[in-house]
């Protein structure tokens, strides 16, 4: 069985492409909700279509990356990237939990400005690019034209790059016979999924989809964040040790006392493709031996979540930041004009009152 069906590399491979099946199935069940072939067919094609080309894309270099080093593997006989691992991996963590964040976060809004998304992904799918403007409004403009393929290629390059390495890391002790079938059924198992989700996510009303998918996406961005520390607080243990401590096991050895919260010598998510344990990594953050920095980041994370929709809600409900002053709106200006030119009409006709008293008890005294 094991010459023709590597369990650790079906675990992982399933748990990788679990996370981006879910990123990928909650953004195309949100253009189908929002857009939709029968309200705006055209936005919703080009939408839909940067969303498979991310997909795809990240996807296709994963592949061949993964096919060089994988080759390279049992060419070479050792693992070249481990030194890097954990590096890569928590860059990528980050940059992938921060990009989840800001797009959970406009998904919410949906639902209350509807009509305003459509209009404004319209726009931006529309807009020509402004070679002479400024860099900053530049990029803001790239993103939001092609919000819906960075997410997905980001997701997919940074768990198909994860997968890669682990596989690798693995199967120099196993035959090259065993990875082909293990990893299509772990990408077939991933996408079964992911294809359930995004049936689940056409059929649910959108205020429950956008609220569900968007909690869920921070979820899965939280545990992205506090792994992305953790990763890197390991590669320093790695250095320290000489080594890569993961080959230890569970045990002694395997992670460093001094930053240890707690830790068990089981359930280890690194170890043998994790089983069940990697898939609440993939998707919770999950590990058997946590530190101050991965405990403290998570928490963190979310504290600076909560913060940010407090000060959204602020500003829907007062119009303004705190300790910002309002800006000013048409109806405030016009309402203001309104009421300088009242004010000037009143001292206008009180000068003339005051002229006419003037003229009267001039007229008086004369007669006097």
């Amino acid at each position: 069985m094991v010459n023709v069906f590597a369990v650790p590399v079906f675990f992982i491979v399933f748990r990788e492409t679990i996370e981006t099946v879910i990123i990928v199935s909650i953004l195309l069940s949100f253009l189908k909700q929002q857009l939709g072939p029968d309200r705006d067919p055209n936005v919703y094609k080009k939408l839909r279509k940067q969303v498979w080309f991310g997909t795809l894309l990240g996807l296709g270099i994963c592949l061949i990356i993964g096919c060089g080093l994988i080759g390279a593997f049992y060419g070479l006989g050792t693992d070249k990237w481990a030194g890097a691992e954990y590096i890569w991996e928590g860059v990528f963590a980050i940059l992938a939990s921060v990009v989840i964040t800001i797009m959970g976060a406009a998904l919410l809004r949906v639902s209350k400005l509807q009509e305003k998304w459509r209009l404004k992904l319209a726009k931006a799918l529309e807009a020509k690019d402004n070679a002479h403007g400024k860099f900053g409004h530049r990029m803001k403009a790239w993103g939001e034209k092609y919000a819906m393929f960075i997410l997905p290629f980001i997701t997919v390059l940074r768990e198909g790059l994860e997968a890669v390495v682990f596989i690798g890391g693995i199967s120099l002790g196993l035959p090259a016979s065993s990875i082909p079938l293990a990893a299509i059924c772990g990408l077939a198992g991933g996408a079964l999924i992911g294809f359930i989700i995004y049936k689940a996510g056409n059929t649910a009303p959108l205020q429950m989809f956008l609220i569900a998918s968007t909690c869920f996406l921070y979820l899965v961005a939280a545990g992205l964040f506090s792994r992305a520390i953790w990763y890197l607080e390991q590669n320093s243990w790695n250095k320290a040790t000489g080594g890569d401590a993961a080959e230890n096991g569970s045990g002694p050895g395997s992670y460093d006392i001094r930053k240890s919260v707690w830790h068990v010598n089981c359930c280890n998510p690194e170890f043998n493709g994790g089983g069940g344990w990697g898939i609440f990594n993939a998707i919770l953050g999950w590990q058997n031996s946590a530190t101050y920095g991965s405990v403290i980041s998570y928490n963190i994370y979310w504290i600076v979540v909560i913060t940010g929709f407090v000060l959204l809600r602020f500003k829907e409900k007062r119009g303004r930041w705190p300790f910002m002053k309002a800006k000013p709106t048409a109806a405030s200006v016009d309402e203001n004009a309104k009421s300088n030119d009242g004010s000037s009409d009143n001292s206008l006709s009180a000068s003339k009152e005051v002229g006419r008293v003037g003229v009267r008890s001039g007229s008086d005294i004369s007669q006097a």
